[in-house]
């Protein structure tokens, strides 16, 4: 299901583990599709990605233009004296920039682990192979990737999902392609594949997150739209099960 960048984060999947409260919308969603502000020892709010700070946390799920109006009115100010029951708290003017950063930062060190961890395909000629032989679990194109070339390599992966006709196609990253060359450490790096389902999911959640934060307009439904199953059917935005899982390498 599609969610447009000014609607809220839909209530998250029973399944899809813990539900934090984002404190702006009060909306729920699953821990891993909200994004957690902490407090540094001087009182400065951060953004924690990993959520692995220790204290108090605060949850947020709305896109970069709500945020920065929110901080501008005081909203958000108010919001975060009550999340952390009225302690000290600085709020850097620039904390925007500070969680695309943060976020921009968490996809491309995991992109770097999962190539580190052979689970990472790049080169479109390498991709279309593994995606018609079924071996494709998530599909990224860079933001400045050739309309052409991702459209075909959309077509093999949707060949290799026996998903024909069903729309899957992969997503168009917020990253360009030399963001992504210096992320992997090699030259034009303009599509990628992932051929292991866990680490699948390990990179949808983080790319939907920092769309959602642009507020890219699939930027929630990265994962249902862009994902199916083996059938062709797009899954639900919580669901954890990989494109072509069925055949994708486990390692």
């Amino acid at each position: 299901m599609r969610t447009l960048p000014n609607e809220r984060l839909r209530q998250a999947d029973s399944d899809g583990g813990p539900e934090r409260k984002c404190i702006l919308s009060g909306d729920k969603a699953s821990r891993e599709a909200l994004l957690r502000l902490a407090v540094s020892p001087e009182g400065a709010v951060l953004p924690d990605v990993h959520a692995r700070a220790p204290g108090r946390g605060a949850w947020i799920g709305v896109n970069r233009a709500d945020l920065e109006k929110a901080l501008a009115d005081g909203k958000l100010k108010g919001a975060l004296i009550r999340a952390f029951k009225g302690a000290a708290l600085a709020i850097p003017a620039d904390l925007p920039d500070l969680i695309e950063t943060a976020l921009v930062r968490a996809l491309t060190d995991r992109l770097g682990l999962e190539m580190r961890a052979g689970n990472l395909l790049v080169g479109s000629a390498r991709i279309a192979e593994q995606a018609r032989a079924g071996r494709v679990g998530w599909l990224g194109h860079a933001s400045d990737a050739s309309e052409d070339g991702s459209r075909k390599l959309d077509q093999a992966w949707r060949v290799g999902c026996e998903a024909e006709g069903s729309g899957l196609a992969g997503v168009r990253l917020p990253l360009d392609r030399a963001a992504l060359s210096v992320a992997l450490g090699r030259d034009n790096v303009v599509h990628l594949a992932l051929t292991q389902a866990a680490a699948a999911d390990r990179v949808a959640m983080l790319v939907a997150r920092l769309l959602l934060f642009e507020g890219q307009a699939d930027a929630a439904g990265t994962i249902s739209e862009k994902r199916a199953d083996a059938s062709g059917e797009p899954l639900a935005p919580n669901v954890t099960t990989t494109a072509c899982s069925a055949q994708a390498h486990t390692n």
